[in-house]
């Protein structure tokens, strides 16, 4: 039995987006990268929008990354909290830095989100 393995086709000149926002976010979802193609539309307005939020402010994009660890945990999204780490380490967040994170989402959420971005934190980040 032979298993097809469908290829993934995304919108010339998206390329580099993309992988700016692989950079941001840590993984681009493959919804994401069909969209440049099924909806491009919709996917310039997302784009827009990853950029606005993303990009130093008030908060820099390492706070904001933490946050989005956080909120990931606490949502037990397992996609979300693996992408987020790999986003984080790439900007040089800190495996302690995102411990002090998920003990505040503990502090909101509880024990399972803790323990849920904790098992996560130590499988995507060793040290």
């Amino acid at each position: 039995m032979s298993m097809v393995v469908k290829k993934i086709v995304v919108r010339k000149g998206t390329e580099k987006e993309l992988k700016s926002l692989g950079k941001k976010i840590g993984k681009v979802p493959k919804f994401f990268k069909e969209l440049t193609v099924n909806d491009p539309e919709m996917y310039n307005l997302v784009i827009k929008m990853e950029d606005h939020i993303w990009d130093d402010g008030k908060l820099t994009r390492k706070t904001k990354k933490l946050i989005a660890i956080a909120i990931a945990a606490a949502l037990r999204d397992q996609h979300a909290v693996h992408a987020q780490l790999i986003g984080a380490a790439n900007l040089g967040v800190t495996k302690a830095e995102v411990e002090e994170a998920l003990r505040v989402t503990f502090l909101l959420s509880g024990m399972p989100a803790y323990v849920y971005g904790k098992a996560q934190l130590d499988e995507v980040m060793k040290k």
